[in-house]
């Protein structure tokens, strides 16, 4: 029988970028015509975010949010390295990377070798520049494992599961940053990274995936109005999460499970008009995991998700799946809640074993 690991982790750009790009997203959203005059004028905005952007003029909010979080990536890593995977299983979204007009799967695992990738030449809210001071060019290698991404695709299908699966990857960058960001996160102290990836695709974004392309076309006034199928339900993403587990749990193979994603995102909550994060649904979302009944996240609706501004949140769900499927706690490594920086970010790792 396998050992399995389950994880969960941030993919941010923005604690790769500098500390006065940090908030770029919401710079961008109160420069945009599709934002009411009046909600840009911090008197309208929630007590805890006026306080929050006030307090962030000399970046010391930025900066907090920036430690909070890498220090949480390296216990992550240290429960990684600790249990030695033979590979790392990843679900996470792609907005507009990969998968673009000409095929949008609900599922898709890639049973790749390795490849090349190049992530600080996709840009979208930041600036060039990361606080490694790498060049714009540099490339990550990663190493895939392309036995174990076919095995899984096809026991999947077995089970009855219509998943989809690649052995080459389409993006100009290499992986995309769902996938990306997470490793270069968890390397964030540039010790290496060696295990072998398995990335599993999840379409969160669903019904924004081409009208936003993947992330904030809607404040440029691109597509207004459009609608896109949507993602797969919670219910599925948390089926195919146990099924996932069940499956590696009976193979032969150490197995690292982690979700990458924040969880609501500013740009995503309409009903906040973009400008800060569903706090109170992802508080609900976090007592549950941290209560242990997270399998509650099955009975979510797709309108509750994205009512929510929560689409990334699906890559959480799988893992979730596969953990009550396990019978795994969760042990909190910390949750850091923001108004401004446009996400709000859960760590969490479930130790082999736990129950």
């Amino acid at each position: 029988m396998a050992e399995i690991l389950g994880l969960g982790v941030t993919h941010y750009p923005g604690l790769m970028a500098p500390d006065d790009q940090m908030a770029a997203i919401l710079e961008k959203t109160l420069a945009s015509a599709q934002v009411p005059a009046e909600m840009k004028s911090p008197e309208r905005w929630p007590p805890r975010m006026r306080e929050e952007y006030l307090a962030n003029r000399d970046l010391s909010v930025t900066r907090e949010h920036r430690r909070r979080c890498l220090d949480a990536f390296r216990k992550v890593r240290a429960a990684l390295d600790a249990f030695a995977p033979d590979f790392v299983l990843i679900w996470g979204d792609d907005q507009y990377e990969n998968f673009r007009d000409d095929g949008i799967p609900p599922f898709c695992i890639f049973a790749l070798d390795e490849i090349e990738s190049r992530p600080f030449q996709r840009r979208s809210f930041w600036k060039p520049g990361n606080i490694w001071n790498e060049p714009n060019e540099t490339p990550f290698r990663s190493r895939g494992h392309a036995v174990a991404g076919s095995f899984l695709a096809a026991e999947l299908l077995r089970a009855g599961f219509d998943i989809s699966y690649a052995y080459k990857m389409r993006y100009e960058h290499g992986l995309p940053h769902a996938f990306i960001n997470a490793l270069l996160l968890l390397d964030c102290d540039r010790k290496g990274f060696s295990y072998p990836v398995v990335p599993f695709h999840v379409n969160c974004y669903g019904s924004s995936v081409i009208a936003k392309r993947g992330t904030a076309a809607h404040l440029d006034g691109l597509n207004l109005g459009q609608i896109d199928p949507p993602s797969p339900s919670p219910a599925r993403c948390f089926d195919i999460g146990a099924a996932t587990a069940r499956i590696l749990d009976a193979s032969p193979w150490r197995v690292a499970l982690l979700a990458s994603s924040s969880w609501s995102h500013a740009f995503l909550s309409q009903n906040n008009h973009c400008l800060f994060p569903n706090v109170d649904a992802d508080r609900a979302r976090f007592e549950e995991l941290r209560d242990g009944t997270f399998g509650l996240w099955r009975n979510l609706t797709t309108a509750q998700v994205e009512g929510a501004g929560q689409h990334e949140f699906l890559n959480w769900v799988c893992l979730a799946g596969a953990m009550s499927a396990l019978g795994r706690r969760a042990e909190i490594v910390d949750y850091v809640e923001t108004y401004i920086l446009n996400s709000d970010k859960c760590f969490a790792i479930f130790p082999a074993g736990s129950a």
